[in-house]
């Protein structure tokens, strides 16, 4: 019997033994961290983190309107890279903005602390369908149809379908819409990084996309257009300078502007800005000129040919000794230089070429037009310091004057150049939907014929692991290739 009870004593010993070590081990696993309850706030700064900087600052929509063109390795702007993967913003950002809205949404979460702590309900939910709608419509502006309705709904469906681009578009109009109508003017916001929990700005922010997605439909369904960007303007868009939409950099390594990261920290000089864009704005003395590029070693500005099969005889040289072509310049690659994503030059431009069209006083004005289109041109010149005698002698000129018979061009041109190094994908929509301004393909372009793309292909995932869908969408929207036309695209 004694030994039976020393025999409890020694088992019960060991148990503790054990039971302690497991205390220590999940002491030593435990990360303080890495909550275990998703903090609101935190997703809504890493959705914008992980989303804003690399649609707004990617080089090549900016290759393909010409803004820039590589000077050594030009495979880039000669369209060499077909496959563009957007998997990562689905399981990234856009995964983080449904949560911050489930979170929100859900009777059991949306009063705790943790989710509380985003700022209020109406406004995290809100901000995120902004956000949401903006990153979608750059997919669906980039690949044409997109999963969409099937999509983010993780083990529940793996193989999503593809929305066509329509529905998408007629979606995106409902989010916005229904998001604006939806913020708490009276609560507050938590974790936004882009615009500084301002309720206001995203009002405006909203308002501005679905604005200019309005005129992307300008030549598939006009009717449509006209009413969306009809009610945009009616809820209030950018109305100054000081409204502009931007994501702003900060002055440390993870989060630097991309131009300074390439000029700057890696050192690398691999893109220049354009021949095309630099003998334009020779042509008409455009006083912005020196605000956009640099000088080349003779004192001189001068762009990189555009799209050669190399680049031989070329040389971007460096910002302390530089080469035979100009750096893009020094306002724009600054460490923490913003980039804009929509501002009121843009605005304008936008309302000059819906008023030409007709769309806001139900025919064709031209004195409205020319009235945004000179204000347009004006932001633009005063954004970047330019004012005076500067400023009026340029628009003076007979080529710059708003003429009726080639308002369309001019109004996109400005608008090209206003937003030299902004959100150059939208720069790429105008482009495809007006022809302006009227750019020749790289001569050594990959593409078959030799054509500026229209599109983007999807990543090589769909093929393999979505087959059945992906074989839809090819059979119904095109090839999957860069000059297949998207939806609104038409010649």
């Amino acid at each position: 019997m004694k030994k039976i009870i020393d025999n409890k004593y020694v088992l019960m010993a060991i148990i503790t033994i054990v039971m302690a070590s497991c205390s220590k081990i999940a002491d030593i696993n435990y990360s303080p961290n890495s909550p275990s309850e998703p903090q609101t706030a935190l997703l809504i700064t890493n959705a914008q983190r992980q989303s804003v900087p690399g649609l707004i600052g990617s080089i090549t929509p900016r290759h393909y309107v010409q803004y820039t063109s590589d000077v050594i390795y030009t495979q880039g702007s000669r369209y060499f890279d077909k496959l563009f993967d957007y998997s990562g913003t689905y399981s990234g950002p856009l995964a983080d903005l449904n949560l911050v809205i489930k979170l929100n949404t859900d009777p059991e979460t949306k009063s705790e602390p943790y989710v509380l702590g985003g700022g209020s309900n109406a406004n995290q939910i809100a901000s995120s369908r902004v956000l949401r709608a903006f990153i979608f419509l750059n997919a669906t502006d980039r690949w044409g149809d997109i999963p969409y309705s099937e999509a983010l709904k993780g083990e529940e469906e793996l193989t999503p379908k593809f929305d066509l681009q329509k529905d998408v578009y007629n979606d995106i109009f409902k989010e916005l819409t229904e998001a604006v109508a939806q913020f708490d003017a009276a609560g507050t916001l938590k974790g936004d990084i882009l615009l500084g929990n301002s309720i206001p700005k995203w009002k405006k922010f909203a308002n501005t996309i679905k604005l200019v997605a309005a005129l992307h439909l300008s030549k598939i369904d006009a009717a449509l257009g006209k009413a969306k960007f009809n009610e945009a303007l009616a809820s209030g868009v950018i109305t100054s300078n000081a409204d502009n939409i931007k994501y702003s950099y900060l002055l440390e390594a993870a989060n630097e502007n991309p131009i300074y990261n390439n000029y700057e920290t890696a050192k690398r000089y691999d893109y220049a800005v354009s021949k095309y864009f630099i003998d334009t704005l020779t042509v008409t003395a455009d006083p912005r000129l020196p605000v956009y590029a640099d000088k080349t070693a003779t004192g001189t500005y001068a762009g990189m040919p555009y799209g050669l099969a190399a680049g031989t005889g070329y040389n971007s040289g460096t910002i302390a000794v530089p080469g035979n072509v100009s750096l893009i310049g020094s306002k724009f690659r600054v460490q923490n230089a913003p980039t804009d994503i929509y501002n009121y030059a843009g605005v304008l431009f936008a309302v000059a070429e819906a008023s030409k069209l007709g769309w806001i006083t139900g025919a064709p004005d031209d004195a409205a037009a020319k009235t945004a289109y000179d204000a347009g041109i004006a932001a633009s010149m005063s954004q970047h310091g330019i004012a005076g005698a500067a400023a009026t002698a340029y628009a003076a000129q007979p080529s710059i004057v708003y003429n009726p018979a080639n308002a369309i061009a001019q109004i996109i041109y400005q608008k090209y150049v206003a937003n030299f190094m902004c959100y150059s994908y939208e720069t790429w929509a105008d482009w495809r939907r007006t022809g302006f301004p009227v750019l020749v393909p790289a001569p050594a372009a990959y593409t078959n014929p030799k054509a500026i793309p229209r599109r983007q292909a999807y990543n090589s995932q769909e093929a393999s692991l979505n087959t059945a869908n992906y074989n839809a969408v090819v059979a119904s929207q095109g090839p999957d290739e860069l000059l297949t036309r998207i939806w609104w695209d038409k010649p």
